[in-house]
């Protein structure tokens, strides 16, 4: 059977570029997003009892996935890249049918002339990304901790220390001071985990990276002591 799904919204994100994306929603608590609904899902009626709940599944396609064939084994990242496990072993994004799923903070409904967004927080999903489905998140269904979880039995520890050069910290401080602890705190949750795919670490040592990170555009390099955030350069759109 052949089924077609509407989209009901879009991502606005601050994950700019797949490069990274935490590999789970949650890692990142400070990864913020704006759901943007489309007419006429954003009808306030379509919200209502929402704004009881602090948090949401929400259901979205992998469109910068498309292009890419099906996959039967994949090589999920917490194994390093090293083995293979078959897809449905897997929260690989090259699937059947490119669905994802994502557990998000709902910070809080934003309400304006009969219509509303959402706004996301512990986000693992690319900007513009649509969104086909929004589900309350129900504790007493949705967590269970006896559950078993296969390859991933424990959440991911950060691997680096963070740090910022002479440079990087001068731009901080130039921004106002809830902005500039909000920029702190994501890029440390974002790098302290290792951003690099498992294919990069395999290949030739590379030590310099950048990635687009909200308004930023992040550069950094590997060292003995860490991870050193070498500069931050404002990007021309949010």
């Amino acid at each position: 059977m052949i089924f077609t799904f509407e989209t009901i919204g879009i991502i606005h994100s601050c994950f700019k570029e797949k490069f990274g994306i935490p590999r789970q929603p949650g890692l990142a608590p400070d990864a913020r997003a704006v759901l943007e609904l489309r007419l006429p899902y954003s009808r306030v009626e379509n919200l209502q009892g929402l704004e009881g709940y602090s948090h949401v599944w929400i259901l979205y396609v992998f469109h910068a996935a498309l292009a890419h064939p099906h996959k039967s084994k994949v090589r999920p990242p917490r194994l390093g890249g090293n083995r293979r496990v078959g897809v449905f072993g897997s929260r690989s994004h090259y699937r059947p049918n490119p669905i994802g799923l994502s557990v998000c903070e709902l910070e809080r409904l934003e309400i304006s002339r009969g219509h509303g967004r959402l706004l996301l927080k512990g986000v693992d999903i690319l900007d513009q990304t649509p969104v086909i489905d929004v589900k309350p998140y129900l504790p007493y269904a949705d967590a269970l901790p006896e559950a078993l979880a296969g390859l991933a039995p424990d959440p991911p520890v950060p691997l680096f220390r963070v740090y910022f050069s002479a440079a990087a910290e001068a731009v901080l401080m130039s921004l106002p001071p809830d902005q500039r602890g909000a920029l702190r705190r994501l890029i440390d949750q974002v790098l302290s985990l290792d951003p690099r795919p498992a294919y990069d670490k395999r290949r030739a040592p590379r030590t310099f990276y950048g990635m687009r990170l909200a308004c930023w555009d992040v550069r950094w390099e590997i060292r003995p002591d860490g991870i050193r955030v070498s500069d931050l350069i404002p990007t021309a759109d949010d």
